[in-house]
């Protein structure tokens, strides 16, 4: 059986710390099973990095900055090489390039193109423990990072080049919850969840796994299995298909802090200005969320949208500057809010749900400002203050009154 496992830096990030990783992956190997291990970088190392390069500069090379940052996660995998080896596990540390993790040529957030496996797999052949660094690769004679999350991303691909029969996420929870259990205290562990509402959970907010890792574990098929560091806890399964929602309607509660609204009042239809608003947000790496249109006249149309709260002068001085273009008559942005989503399978063939959940949040004096819905979500932009009485409210409606799992 082959298994690949990645511990994040909290799991990592003090000796005493990759000492108790090491002795779990010892006792995996023990237990007759291959491994390949996956590393993020030590504790806050990252942040430490960054506040080095910005001691020196504001603007630094994106470049060098990758090749900065890719340091982080090598230190992490030679002391835990070390620290197997001392236990009687050979084990040998793999950068991305010489784990042969190719990417595109784009530094800060780049995408991994292929896996040459050749050298894991004659490490795995050997019987050594390939401990490889996350969150990088390359491109051409260049060090690239892959952006937030790229520590799961690294190990998801891993899996799936190496067709390992399972990959475990170890974390500092010990899985995937109803909610944030430190929000709900009543929130739940969920024994397993399906690829698709995994995939929602993270979008929406929902810090346990990153977006682009269960995507990829979805295309490729890689059961996925989020488990603690500090306990021998069972963990969350995520697989292609859930009994849950023959259970629960609802599956899990997200929500999102820090979010911002921005209105157009009579954007013009005949000077295709969505296209032109969206598209210069796009190309300015402004990320357009909820989107909320409605047709006043024939030809023009009043849009609200909201960003992170981070991007909401940008967007603002980006859409002011469209003003003459496209003719809008007012501009308006509002911040201090919040998104809220539940999210399941099980709304598929529940008619209802959103209905349901418009009436709990009416019902405790919360008002809705917009509204986004899927197959299997229902998301309300609402404020900021109201955020943690919506989520408990939500939680208590919809996954209190049966059984989670």
């Amino acid at each position: 059986m082959l298994i690949v496992q990645k511990y994040g830096g909290t799991s990592v990030g003090t000796v005493e710390r990759i000492q108790a990783v090491a002795d779990r992956v010892a006792e995996t190997v023990a237990n007759g099973s291959s491994v390949a291990v996956v590393v993020s970088a030590m504790g806050h190392t990252t942040d430490e990095l960054v506040a080095l390069s910005s001691a020196l500069t504001r603007v630094p090379s994106p470049r060098e900055m990758d090749a900065l940052l890719s340091t982080g996660e090598q230190i992490s995998a030679a002391l835990l090489s070390m620290a197997l080896e001392v236990r009687g596990v050979r084990a040998r540390s793999f950068t991305g390039r010489q784990a042969g993790i190719e990417t595109e040529p784009v530094f800060g957030s780049a995408r991994i193109a292929t896996i040459h496996t050749e050298a894991l797999q004659t490490a795995l052949s050997e019987g050594v423990v390939p401990v490889i660094t996350g969150f990088q690769g390359y491109a051409g004679e260049d060090v690239t990072t892959l952006g937030r999350g790229g520590s799961d991303t690294t190990a998801v691909a891993v899996a799936a080049m190496l067709h390992a029969d399972v990959c475990e996420i170890y974390t500092d929870v010990t899985g995937v919850f109803t909610t944030d259990p430190r929000l709900v205290k009543t929130a739940r562990k969920l024994s397993e969840v399906s690829y698709d509402e995994m995939l929602e959970l993270a979008n929406l907010g929902a810090q346990v796994l990153h977006p682009r890792a269960v995507e990829n574990a979805k295309r490729y098929q890689v059961p996925l299995v989020v488990k603690s560091s500090f306990s021998q806890e069972e963990g969350t399964y995520v697989t292609e298909t859930s009994n849950l929602e023959q259970q629960s309607v609802v599956t899990g509660i997200a929500f999102e802090r820090e979010v911002a609204r921005v209105a157009l009042i009579g954007v013009s239809l005949q000077k295709h200005g969505l296209a032109a608003v969206f598209g210069k947000l796009a190309r300015e790496g402004v990320n357009v969320d909820v989107i909320v249109q409605s047709v006043v006249q024939t030809v023009d149309a009043d849009v609200s949208f909201t960003v992170r709260e981070s991007d909401a002068d940008k967007t603002l001085s980006l859409t002011r500057a469209m003003q003459e273009e496209l003719s809008f008559r007012d501009l308006v942005l509002e911040t201090g809010l919040a998104k809220v989503s539940i999210v399941g399978a099980g709304m598929i063939s529940n008619p209802g749900v959103a209905a349901r959940m418009f009436e709990v949040l009416a019902g405790n004096g919360i008002e809705i400002k917009m509204v986004s819905t899927s197959e299997i979500k229902v998301s309300c932009i609402i404020g900021e203050s109201d955020m943690e009485k919506a989520v408990s409210v939500l939680h208590t409606a919809f996954l209190e009154s049966s059984p989670a799992v």
